[in-house]
């Protein structure tokens, strides 16, 4: 089965994360899904941006909670990246879901609740992408393993990964315990064995965030169900490689 290449916050190593212009690139790029984090506004509006606070990637600051989306709206998302990306917007989870409809994409949100444990996060994406008939091809992320939980309560379909930057020995079962059916793990935990007892267990483990060729190719040959890349055009190359190479 072919590896997925998700474009992590986009195209992000060539334009603004979390962006229009990063999706849209990443798109063109010939990446298999988005992947996108998501926060709650002031006025509970589901937001696009990795960090709690917009310090880093606008020319604000302060936390996105206090914040309205129309306030939120008024700053400029794309000039700390380079110029030519002056006045990109932050986006609204909805207008991302609106561009993905007609586009063969999946999409991996982020749930950014393990530092603020936003009241309902989980309920108002659901419902989102339910209306958007988005459901079937989105899988849901957390650090948070009582939003896994809390998300797999909504629905027992829908695709749920727990997310790690920590080795644990216990991950794979602890993960299926919790309703998981998909584990994201940093890369530098991934292993043979992990892989094995993932797949024993029925489920997709996936590796973030995989910029090096050797990195890419290791994954792939270890049998990662797929990878997060700033720099989707080159992981999409190396995957295809890697198939080309094992079909022969």
């Amino acid at each position: 089965m072919q590896a997925n290449i998700f474009a992590h916050r986009g195209a992000s190593k060539y334009a603004p994360e979390n962006t229009m212009a990063s999706f849209s690139l990443a798109h063109q790029q010939g990446a298999d899904g988005i992947e996108t984090d998501v926060h709650l506004t002031k006025d509970h509006i589901p937001v696009l941006m990795h960090d709690e606070r917009v310090n880093r990637t606008t020319n604000s600051s302060g936390y996105i909670k206090d914040y309205t989306f129309e306030q939120l709206r008024q700053l400029d998302a794309g000039a700390w990246f380079s110029p030519e990306f002056a006045g990109s917007r932050i986006l609204s989870l909805e207008e991302c879901l609106e561009w993905t409809q007609d586009k063969s994409l999946y999409l991996n949100i982020e749930l950014k609740n393990n530092k603020i444990d936003y009241k309902h996060l989980e309920t108002i994406v659901y419902d989102k992408l339910s209306r958007y008939h988005l459901l079937h091809r989105t899988i849901l992320s957390t650090f948070n393993p009582i939003s896994v939980k809390r998300l797999k309560h909504l629905n027992q379909n829908i695709g749920v990964a727990l997310l790690t930057s920590k080795r644990s020995r216990n991950l794979v079962s602890a993960a299926k315990d919790l309703g998981a059916n998909a584990i994201h793990i940093k890369y530098r935990l991934l292993d043979h064995l992990l892989v094995d007892q993932s797949h024993q267990e029925n489920m997709a483990i996936r590796a973030y965030t995989v910029n090096r060729p050797r990195q890419m190719l290791r994954a792939l040959s270890i049998g990662c169900d797929g990878v997060f890349a700033d720099v989707p055009e080159m992981a999409v190359h190396y995957r295809d490689q890697f198939q080309n190479h094992s079909r022969k």
